[in-house]
């Protein structure tokens, strides 16, 4: 049977002691029953991974001792997608499931001029790509940027490939076919719900952003950044 992870602050060294949050302690003894001996994985989502034993079950209280610890390196490129927040945001929220599922290195939520949503929810955001983190036994947690206007993630990019997904006309080529997995680090922007504008268009061309296709259908805002995430990690 695979060891359940548990998400913490800080991964803890060899033979360390530590005490679970209430919420894990709940989680560990009593939704999964576990108990003194048994053994579960810690990650701190930062590449840290340590198989730990219980010393001490109580109904909101688990001690563990951290038995071995070893740091897993990233796989695949520093793969980075910022995408608009949308009017639904349950749907956006299913976006930021898959795309920690997917071990997308970086989120960056847009403002731009067509965005209608424009309520961020930080801290629940953070909790449902560290739920994906673990329940897909990974152990790099993506790293979620405060929202950000399209000019100001636009200027500040740096990635070694630098894409724009939108639906206005002309010449563009698959994402698929322009992704070089061999470099370092990739970004895609994904417009809103009426697509990005021609100035926003413009301004990231001029920025060094080639313009990408997602395929011939016209889709969601969640789903085009679902398929990025996708061409992003098949590698």
């Amino acid at each position: 049977m695979n060891l359940p992870f548990f998400f913490v602050p800080k991964a803890p060294e060899a033979n360390e002691e530590l005490l679970l949050d209430e919420d894990n302690a709940k989680h560990a003894v009593q939704s999964l029953r576990m108990t003194e001996g048994q053994r579960l994985y810690l990650t701190d989502g930062r590449g840290g991974l340590a198989k730990a034993e219980i010393t001490e079950a109580r109904k909101k209280y688990c001690s563990v001792r951290a038995l071995d610890v070893q740091f897993i390196p990233r796989q695949g490129s520093h793969a980075s997608i910022a995408i608009s927040l949308v009017k639904n945001s349950s749907r956006f929220e299913w976006f930021l499931e898959k795309a920690a599922e997917l071990g997308i290195a970086s989120i960056i939520p847009l403002l731009c001029e067509r965005t209608e949503k424009q309520y961020f929810r930080r801290e629940r955001f953070v909790n449902i790509c560290i739920s994906a983190m673990l329940q897909s036994r990974q152990v790099w947690l993506p790293e979620l940027h405060p929202a950000s206007s399209f000019l100001t993630a636009v200027s500040e990019a740096s990635q070694d490939q630098r894409f724009i997904a939108h639906c206005m006309d002309g010449q563009k080529r698959n994402l698929a076919d322009l992704f070089d997995h061999t470099l370092s680090s990739h970004l895609i922007l994904v417009g809103p719900e009426g697509d990005f504008t021609p100035s926003e268009v413009q301004l990231a061309a001029a920025r060094g952003f080639d313009g990408v296709s997602l395929g011939s259908s016209r889709l969601r805002t969640e789903t085009a950044g679902m398929v990025a995430a996708t061409v992003f990690r098949v590698f």
